[in-house]
């Protein structure tokens, strides 16, 4: 245990943000996965934009790298291309 307050508070801090920082993680996985499992074109379409908006809220902070969230964004809008060819 802890011998001084501030180190006490820091668990606390510590736990709470790894809560938050699962959840909004696996709300990324979750999306991407959803995003990755669609057929319709139309329908990616439509989820593209909001998907975006979640990968880059996650580079902004640091949940992801920002390189990494540039890469998903490409690969994600290659999907798409295809999806609306086919």
């Amino acid at each position: 245990m802890p011998h001084h307050k501030q180190f006490v508070k820091t668990l606390r801090q510590d736990a709470k943000r790894r809560v938050a920082n699962r959840a909004k993680r696996a709300r990324l996985r979750h999306a991407l996965r959803e995003f990755r499992d669609m057929r319709d074109g139309a329908a990616a379409q439509t989820a593209f934009p909001k998907l975006e908006a979640i990968i880059d809220k996650s580079a902004k902070i640091r949940l992801i790298h920002p390189r990494t969230a540039s890469r998903l964004k490409s690969r994600l809008a290659a999907h798409l291309q295809r999806l609306r060819a086919a």
